[in-house]
């Protein structure tokens, strides 16, 4: 991946942790990785644990920044999610939820779906 992209991509998950702080979500963890795969931000309210996926996209020419999660990544964050819950039996009672932020443009337009998506 290019030191831009990364860049980017940084400052995308920055973006969408602050404004998920000021909704009152408190973060977890960052880049949580495992060998199953990747999860942007782990985010926790109340008794819920919310697994966050931040997309951004310069432009939606081809689709938006929600629309390129696909089935295969979703399932790699839930892969990821189970892994994660596995390791830290303290959130075993917690109900989980999947979020996709999607990021477009300069300025800045954020979509923030909600249970965006569920696995199996």
């Amino acid at each position: 991946m290019s030191t831009l992209r990364r860049a980017r991509g940084d400052q995308a998950e920055e973006t969408a942790c602050r404004l998920l702080q000021k909704q009152g979500l408190r973060c977890i963890q960052r880049n949580y990785s495992c060998k199953s795969g990747e999860i942007d931000l782990i985010m926790e309210i109340d008794e819920l644990l919310i697994f966050v996926e931040v997309r951004y996209r310069e432009n939606d020419r081809f689709m938006s920044a929600v629309e390129s999660v696909s089935l295969t990544k979703q399932r790699r964050i839930g892969r990821a999610a189970e892994h994660f819950l596995l390791y830290q039996p303290r959130y075993e009672n917690h109900d989980v939820r999947f979020d996709v932020v999607g990021i477009e443009g300069d300025p800045p337009k954020i979509d923030w779906i909600k249970n965006a998506f569920e696995v199996e």
